[in-house]
């Protein structure tokens, strides 16, 4: 909990900072759990329910941790466009990942394309997906 202090202190004063302390949040721990939805809300004189509720609306907060690395795929109009599909079927309860959608990684003219943490994975195949699949395990 001496972390989560340290990220709601590091966004003090800024305006509207709950959106920047769950991400912050999410990014440390892997997931927004029960006492730090408490611990923010009461720093930011919220109701628990209110967070709560910024937690359960955004995809990117998970309140359980889940220790398989996450794939986002994207699943735009452009991707579809470019065979997306196709890729999805094979990835859709793959063990070793947790496959979450996304709709643009703006890379509309490189698709398909896949997102793991911050590096954007363009130009995918059954063969390049299947390799980044590999490696992440």
């Amino acid at each position: 909990m001496e972390r989560l202090q340290d990220i709601i202190a590091a966004h003090a004063g800024r305006e509207g900072p709950l959106l920047p302390i769950l991400h912050d949040v999410q990014a440390e721990y892997g997931h927004v759990s029960e006492d730090s939805v408490r611990a923010i809300a009461q720093a930011l004189n919220l109701s628990r329910a209110e967070v709560h509720g910024v937690v359960s609306f955004y995809h990117d907060f998970h309140a359980q941790p889940d220790a398989r690395p996450v794939l986002k795929l994207c699943r735009a109009e452009a991707c579809q466009a470019r065979g997306v599909e196709a890729l999805a079927a094979g990835l859709a309860e793959h063990p070793r990942v947790k496959v979450e959608a996304v709709y643009c990684l703006g890379l509309c003219a490189v698709g398909p394309n896949a997102m793991v943490g911050t590096k954007v994975h363009a130009r995918l195949d059954a063969a390049k997906l299947g390799a980044l699949v590999e490696a992440l395990a």
